[in-house]
């Protein structure tokens, strides 16, 4: 999906995730949790909702979206001190290896064309004994929940993979990534929750 639409969306995003504000308020309180005083990276961190949260807890925070447009909104709002912006290319970090405790990518994977790219940066970046923790949509769903996968969709925003909760969780795995906890939260589009370890068998 090219960057110009997030680019076009960066000024209202925030303001429309607030339809799924109990999944937010779950991901705020969970991942803040698990990354207390950890060094964290957030990939497709968007307007920084997720980094802003969590900086607090956090030892520090990068927080990276392809999106220029979408660090700029970020860098409007009041950040904590920890917490630094950047424009990067999940695909592509220019992190030395084994640079951070905890990388999220939340809600992003379903929209890259080739998420496993993403994930072997991630695997690459991320300390031995590092956590990933990869919040997803589910959008393979009916209902009032598939209309509103249509409305996206007609407003630009399309999705390279439907995933359902296992399908999801069986991905990861798939790529070398050992589930260590997981939950499915509803919202108008559900999301799986997912906390990671590298497995033992990449």
């Amino acid at each position: 999906m090219s960057k110009n639409i997030w680019n076009f969306f960066a000024p209202v995003y925030e303001f429309s995730m607030r339809v799924q504000k109990d999944i937010y308020s779950y991901l705020y309180e969970r991942i803040g949790e698990v990354a207390k005083g950890k060094v964290v990276l957030e990939l497709a961190t968007g307007p920084g909702m997720i980094a802003r949260h969590i900086a607090p807890a956090a030892k520090s925070v990068v927080a990276t979206d392809l999106a220029p447009k979408m660090i700029e909104t970020a860098l409007k709002a009041k950040n904590p001190e920890n917490l630094s912006f950047e424009v990067a290319d999940a695909t592509s970090l220019r992190f030395e290896d084994n640079s951070f405790d905890v990388v999220v990518i939340a809600n992003a994977l379903h929209i890259i064309p080739n998420p496993e790219k993403v994930l072997a940066e991630i695997r690459r970046v991320l300390k031995d004994d590092g956590l990933l923790i990869a919040p997803n949509y589910l959008l393979n769903v009916g209902g009032m929940k598939n209309l509103w996968k249509k409305i996206l969709n007609l407003i630009g925003i399309r999705f390279a993979h439907e995933w359902t909760a296992n399908e999801f969780k069986a991905f990861l795995e798939s790529n070398g990534w050992s589930i260590k906890m997981d939950r499915v939260i509803e919202g108008r589009i559900d999301l799986i929750y997912v906390e990671c370890k590298r497995s033992s068998v990449s």
